[in-house]
C-alpha cells in the first residue's frame, strides 16, 4: 500500500512539474471587445504587460508572430518589460520594441520595474537613463502621467506613474482621492479614456477618477492559480489570494482588464497560468 501511495505522489509531483514547465514557457491570446457610443469606427489594440525579458524563441519570435497574426492599429504597453536589477541586460527589451515600432504605434507605460531603475541610480547605475534614451531613439516616448489622443477614434490613452508608496508589500496603502488627479488632471467625459496603470489594487481610485477602461498587470496571474477554482495565490506584494488577479473587473461605469502577464520575476515560475497576450476591439456601440 506505501509503495502505490508513494508511486501516485512521484506521479503526481513529475505532472505538477510537468505543468509548471510548460506555463512557465508559453502564453495564450485572449481576446476582448469593448464598445461604446463614444468610439468612432474600428480600433484593435494589443496589450503587454509583465514580460520582464523573458524571451518567447529567439528575438521573441513567437510572441512577435502572435502579434503579427492578430494584425493590431497599435500596441499598448504596461509595464514591467525589463527586470529592475542590478546588472540587467536591455538589449533584448530594445530589440523587441524595434520590431513593433517598425510596424505599429507603440504607447508605452512604466510598471515598477521601470520606475525603480530613475529612483535608484546608485544601485542600477546609468540603467534608467540607456533604457530612455534607447526608447527615444526608436520614437517611443513614454506616458509619463500624461495621454495622447487618438485621432479618427476618439480614444485617449492616458499613462499613469504613481509612487513606489503604493507598492508595499503585505498591504494596500490608501490612495488620496485626488491623487490621480493631480498626477494627469481630468479625462474628457466626451472621449473614451483608457488609462494604463500597472497597480491593479487602486481600480476604484482609478474609476473615480474618470477611466473608461484600465488596463493592468503586475500580479501575473497570482503566480499559481488554483485548479477548479480559479483563484491566483500569491501576488508580487506578498499577500495571499490577492482580489484582483486577472480577467475582467467593473466597478461603476469603469471596465479594467487586467492581464497575467507574460513573463516571470522573483519567483521563477508560473503554475496553471500560462501568459497571456491581451487583443482589444474597440467599435462604435
Amino acid at each position: 500500500m506505501l509503495d502505490i501511495l508513494l508511486l501516485v505522489l512521484i506521479l503526481f509531483l513529475v505532472v505538477i512539474l510537468w505543468v509548471m514547465i510548460y506555463d512557465s514557457s508559453r502564453f495564450v491570446v485572449v481576446r476582448h471587445e469593448i464598445r461604446d457610443r463614444r468610439i468612432g469606427g474600428h480600433y484593435r489594440v494589443v496589450f503587454l504587460s509583465d514580460l520582464h525579458n523573458k524571451q518567447f524563441g529567439k528575438k521573441n519570435a513567437r510572441l512577435l508572430k502572435a502579434i503579427e497574426d492578430t494584425d493590431p492599429d497599435a500596441v499598448l504597453v504596461g509595464g514591467d518589460m525589463i527586470n529592475g536589477k542590478p546588472g540587467e541586460k536591455l538589449e533584448g527589451m530594445v530589440d523587441l520594441l524595434r520590431s513593433l515600432k517598425e510596424k505599429y504605434p507603440v504607447y508605452y507605460a512604466n510598471g515598477n520595474h521601470e520606475h525603480r531603475l530613475k529612483l535608484y541610480p546608485g544601485t542600477y547605475g546609468d540603467a534608467a537613463e540607456r533604457y530612455e534614451k534607447a526608447l527615444s531613439e526608436l520614437g517611443i516616448e513614454p506616458l509619463l502621467n500624461c495621454h495622447v489622443q487618438l485621432p479618427g477614434v476618439n480614444l485617449a490613452i492616458y499613462g499613469s506613474e504613481i509612487d513606489k508608496y503604493y507598492y508595499k508589500r503585505f498591504s494596500v496603502p490608501d490612495m488620496r482621492p485626488d491623487y490621480l488627479a493631480g498626477l494627469l488632471g481630468h479625462p474628457r467625459q466626451e472621449v473614451y479614456t483608457i488609462l494604463l496603470a500597472h497597480n491593479p489594487d487602486y481600480f476604484p481610485r482609478y474609476a473615480q477618477w474618470g477611466a473608461d477602461l484600465v488596463l493592468s498587470g503586475h500580479v501575473h496571474g497570482g503566480i499559481i492559480r488554483i485548479p477548479f477554482w480559479g483563484r491566483g495565490l500569491l501576488s508580487p506584494n506578498v499577500r495571499l489570494f490577492p482580489k484582483y488577479d486577472g480577467g475582467v473587473y467593473q466597478e461603476g461605469s469603469s471596465t479594467m482588464i487586467l492581464s497575467r502577464g507574460l513573463g516571470i520575476h522573483t519567483i521563477p515560475f508560473r503554475l496553471f497560468n500560462p501568459g497571456e497576450l491581451i487583443v482589444i476591439d474597440f467599435a462604435e456601440q
